[in-house]
């Protein structure tokens, strides 16, 4: 309202009043027009204008207190916000946010410098951008920033491209032209001594700084750099954490698989001590893993399984086994996972397990486990058939020996032994050629065990006598057996069958004749019986028997002539030196052909059917004539003894 003053003293006081109730400044206007309309004088008037005076400044400092509390009080709510608990990236939201709206600029941003020799990188951008983004590069040298980090202090311009002080960089100044920035405000953000960033805040108009707001936004700088370095201390600390608990979960995982792992690998040592077999062995194993599992020798061929393996994609085994020399378990074709079994430098086997399932470290770690529980087994088992072998090897060595021991005897040995010698046998022979013989005189006792045979060690070669029907077939399959074991070539010679306990020893001889003959063809490392060498073995032998080939050949012939006084052998002269004709050989003979047709049927049951085939047919000959050339020889000592 309008004063009308009287006195120099009631203006005065009026002018107070108006301040007191911090009046606008429409309202001091009205003090003075006042004075003048009331007549005042000159120095009346110059005292009222003096007092309006001061009331402008006063004003005026009030308003910068009241700009500087609410700087300040703005400041301390940007304090209180960069408390809490910010990850990084918001953090850094707030913090360019804040420095906006404090000094009602355009834009704020934040670069990050990952060391002094790099360039810098728009971490956080605040306000209306193009150009200026998140990821944009700062270059290192040039603009405000370099000049505040080199200085650890604020540095600001009015107007940034008419500034001179400034070293420009082509790409800082095409981004600022790009924005249309004009004032700048840089502040460095400096943690442990290190400025590791700049706070930007700019205008789009050409702006003064006041000191007030340089130094407020240094204040924002230092606040800010405390909570940046809070928050990648929470972060690390929160990546640690999760590291720890994930770590920490792992172990507590992995402890109570290896607490499983041990449990099983005790029950699978119970089981030794136990005295259970290998098929328990397997089981075990296969309830633990979660799949087929079956053991496997050294060829391949199995000797416990929990199941049948699923048909198509199986791996070839045998040749895994053969060329797998870490004791790692490994990954084969067809979900197949093979551990070999090992005593030592002895490859006694392997496990072949099938599971559709992924395996993890501790399950390859059983798996394992199970290989070595499975070989300490299979050397248990093979000490004590060893020990058995032994008994059964010197009862071997009994029917090779010459002189023959008592036949009542050795029938008594064999059936305490459970060993039926009635049954046929064929008669082998082996001969390593190379290397140490101990590996092939371990394989051979354990194989005569396991087939039911009987094995001895001679001074030239390993005998094995093993139940059979074709001892050339018995010759290859331990050849094909026992040469890949080795690693170098095995040669075999095979002899009977026999189940007379007297003809033993022969047959061995006769197989020992196999392998001179073999050795003498160039054959080491082949094998063969004497049946099909034939005469090659007698011709070729290092000991030449004539009475074995000629009772291994026509023998019931002339069994059959002596113990029923028959002309067979000369029926089989005569029907050879007429070419094979029974007329023409009925001629030599004097008999009827009916009668020589009769005989030839009797040959054939005698020898065999095949025995007019060719190279049969040729080592009946061969046999007549040895026949034939000992009588006359024998005949000739008789008639001129010594």
């Amino acid at each position: 309202m309008a004063l009308d003053p009287v006195s120099i003293e009631v203006r005065a006081l009026a002018v107070l009043e108006l301040l007191a109730r911090e009046a606008p400044a429409s309202a001091y206007e009205e003090i003075g027009a006042s004075a003048r309309a009331a007549g005042a004088t000159e120095a009346e008037l110059a005292a009222v204008d003096k007092a309006l005076e001061h009331a402008a400044v006063v004003r005026a400092q009030l308003g910068r207190r009241q700009q500087r509390e609410a700087s300040l009080s703005a400041l301390v709510d940007t304090a209180r916000d960069l408390t809490l608990p910010f990850d990084l990236d918001a953090l850094l939201k707030v913090i360019t946010r804040r420095a906006r709206l404090l000094l009602n600029l355009d834009m704020a941003y934040i670069s990050f410098y990952e060391d002094s020799e790099s360039d810098g990188y728009v971490r956080t951008a605040d306000g209306h951008a193009t150009a200026l983004t998140v990821g944009f590069r700062v270059p290192r040298q040039g603009g405000l920033g370099s000049a505040s980090r080199r200085n650890s202090a604020p540095f600001w311009t009015s107007d940034y491209m008419a500034d001179e002080r400034i070293a420009h960089h082509p790409v800082i100044d095409e981004v600022v032209r790009a924005e249309g920035l004009h004032a700048i405000l840089a502040v460095p953000l400096i943690g442990h001594g290190t400025s590791f960033g700049v706070l930007y805040s700019a205008d789009r108009n050409v702006r003064h700084f006041t000191p007030e707001e340089v130094s407020l936004m240094a204040s924002l700088g230092d606040l800010a750099s405390v909570a940046i370095d809070k928050a990648r201390v929470l972060n690390q600390a929160r990546t640690d954490i999760t590291a720890l608990e994930q770590y920490s979960s792992k172990a507590k995982s992995h402890l109570t698989s290896a607490h499983r792992v041990n449990e099983i690998h005790q029950r699978m040592i119970g089981l030794l001590l136990e005295g259970s077999g290998l098929t328990a062995l397997t089981a075990l194993t296969a309830d633990a893993l979660g799949g087929t599992v079956s053991v496997l020798d050294p060829r391949g061929r199995t000797l416990a399984a929990t199941g049948d393996l699923p048909p198509g994609n199986t791996p070839d085994v045998a040749e895994a086994l053969l060329t797998q020399f870490a004791d790692e378990p490994v990954q084969l074709a067809g979900d197949h996972w093979l551990v070999p079994v090992t005593a030592g430098t002895e490859r006694l086997g392997g496990i072949l397990l099938h599971t559709t399932a992924v395996l993890d470290e501790d399950e390859l770690r059983l798996l394992q486990l199970a290989a070595g529980t499975t070989g300490v087994l299979l050397l248990m088992e093979r000490n004590t058939a060893m020990a058995e072998s032994q008994v059964r090897d010197e009862f071997c060595d009994a029917l090779l020996s010459t002189p023959l021991r008592p036949l009542p005897q050795l029938r008594d040995r064999a059936r305490i032994l459970g060993i039926d010698l009635e049954r046929p046998y064929a008669v082998v022979a082996i001969r390593p050629e190379g290397g140490s013989q101990g590996r092939a005189v371990v394989w051979a006792s354990s194989y005569a065990l396991v087939s039911g045979g009987l094995c001895s060690v001679r001074s030239d070669s390993i005998a094995l006598l093993l139940p059979s029907e074709d001892p050339g077939a018995t010759a290859r399959q331990v050849s094909q057996e026992l040469s890949p074991l080795l690693g170098h070539p095995v040669t075999v010679g095979a002899a009977g069958p026999t189940n007379r306990i007297e003809d033993f020893q022969p047959a061995y001889a006769e197989a020992v004749r196999c392998l001179s003959a073999l050795g003498a063809i160039g054959g080491i490392g082949s094998s063969a019986s004497a049946k099909e060498l034939g005469f090659l073995g007698l011709l070729l032998g290092d000991h030449h028997s004539v009475r074995d080939y000629i009772t291994h050949t026509i023998g019931p012939v002339i069994d059959y002539d002596t113990h029923r006084f028959t002309n067979l052998v000369q029926t089989l002269e005569a029907y050879f030196e007429s070419g094979g004709s029974p007329t023409y050989a009925a001629e030599a003979l004097h008999v009827h052909p009916n009668t020589v047709s009769r005989r030839l049927e009797r040959m054939t049951a005698l020898l065999g059917d095949d025995w007019q085939e060719p190279a049969r047919a040729l080592e009946v000959q061969l046999a007549l004539r040895l026949h034939r050339t000992r009588d006359t020889l024998g005949n000739r000592q008789e008639d001129h003894p010594l």
